[in-house]
């Protein structure tokens, strides 16, 4: 069991998780969970979909109301970290005061990526990743208005979506030879793609922005790699997301292409974790370090965490699932597929509901379903524990799914 104060640096889905439950682990010290945003910690998700579609305010998005924190004693500071002092375990502050600590959280998530072309800083470039960021786009974007969006990620693809059912005309500019190529399996691609053009969204692989222009003030329009020109008012980027390491590495710990943590979640000091859009773990599941941007990472690292620094140290052994909501669709993941060998696909492309079943040398990796929310469910329970089904079982609809996890 730690003693002393439990410092959290971060205030989103994992910082808030690890809040709530040391709490729920009977901790009864100081928990100082630090937030940088003028905001009560609040849901990313809805940020790219419900939130930019609908008229709800803020408080709709918020984890908890203020009055929990005050009853469950956790300081919410509305502070930023600008360094860690190892030695004399102490964080300082941007408002120039400091926290001790017995033991320090990591939680600094993740930031976009900046494009680095010329005007890219106009005022009408717009990023979506904070709830700023999504307020400021839904008073912006109006019916009529071109927008091209740069990335045909998960982000890119959410927010084209609702642009377009707002009634926005929306260009989709993306490098890679088809959409979501870094997350999904081609059929999955295949899919979403015809169903973005179905909806009037206009889908441009193989090529990008080389330039963005504008009439001093505003944008006019975008060039791209392959000469074309594209007219926008509006540019709105998805080019992924750099994790916040910086903290980290300036406190001499190791870093990579996250904050490197073992399989417990523990940095190369005793006294510090990492949890997050911002860690890179050890994984026994999988092999190997892993980076996962995910709510189901974020929370299931902090409830890890919590129970390591309240006496129940496990290694951290969770199976990670995701999901994206495009229009009527819902694409949801689970597993792993990176290095899959053999897809068999499961349901009716056609009638837009099925699942991709993904292969590495025989055994199940990953299961991608497009609104077939059951087959998803399986696939945790399957994964949870390390079970698999044959190729031939996944593509018979008439196997029961349900046989293999008894």
């Amino acid at each position: 069991m730690t003693a002393g104060t439990i410092v959290i640096i971060g205030a989103g889905h994992a910082g808030y998780q690890l809040a709530a439950s040391l709490r729920q682990h009977g901790f009864s010290e100081r928990i100082a969970l630090l937030n940088d945003e003028g905001h009560l910690p609040y849901q990313r998700p809805p940020l790219s979909k419900a939130y930019l579609k609908g008229t709800g305010g803020p408080d709709s998005l918020m984890f908890r109301p203020e009055k929990f924190y005050s009853d469950q004693n956790i300081d919410l500071i509305s502070d930023r970290a600008v360094s860690i002092d190892r030695a004399a375990r102490k964080v300082a502050l941007a408002s120039g005061t400091s926290l001790d600590y017995g033991h320090l959280v990591l939680a600094t998530g993740a930031r976009n990526r900046l494009l680095d072309i010329p005007n890219a800083n106009l005022d009408s470039v717009r990023y979506l990743r904070t709830l700023d960021e999504s307020q400021s786009l839904r008073d912006y974007i109006t019916e009529g208005q071109r927008v091209v969006v740069i990335g045909a990620g998960f982000i890119g693809l959410e927010f084209a979506a609702t642009a377009r059912a707002k009634g926005l005309e929306v260009d989709v500019v993306e490098l890679a030879p088809r959409v979501m190529a870094r997350a999904v399996t081609a059929e999955i691609s295949e899919f979403f793609q015809l169903r973005h053009t179905a909806a009037g969204i206009h889908i441009h692989l193989g090529v990008q922005v080389t330039s963005i222009e504008s009439d001093g003030h505003k944008v006019t329009g975008v060039s791209l790699s392959d000469g074309r020109h594209l007219k926008a008012d509006l540019i709105v980027v998805g080019v992924g997301v750099l994790p916040n390491v910086e903290l980290a590495a300036q406190a001499g710990l190791p870093v990579a292409s996250g904050i490197i943590v073992d399989e417990h979640l523990l940095t190369a000091d005793p006294d510090i974790s990492a949890i997050g859009d911002c860690a890179l773990y050890e994984s026994p599941r999988f092999g190997g370090s892993l980076r996962l941007e995910s709510v189901q990472n974020a929370t299931d690292h902090a409830r890890c965490v919590a129970a390591r620094l309240t006496g129940d140290a496990k290694p951290y052994d969770g199976v990670p699932w995701f999901w994206s909501d495009q229009g009527p669709d819902k694409l949801q993941m689970v597993g792993l597929t990176t290095g899959y060998d053999r897809v068999v696909v499961r349901g009716d492309q056609a009638q837009a509901a099925f699942s991709a079943f993904c292969y590495r040398d025989g055994r199940l990796v990953g299961i991608e379903s497009v609104n077939r929310a059951g087959d998803h469910m399986f696939g945790r329970r399957l994964f949870a524990v390390n079970g698999s089904i044959t190729p031939e079982q996944a593509a018979d609809t008439g196997f029961d799914l349900k046989s293999a996890l008894t």
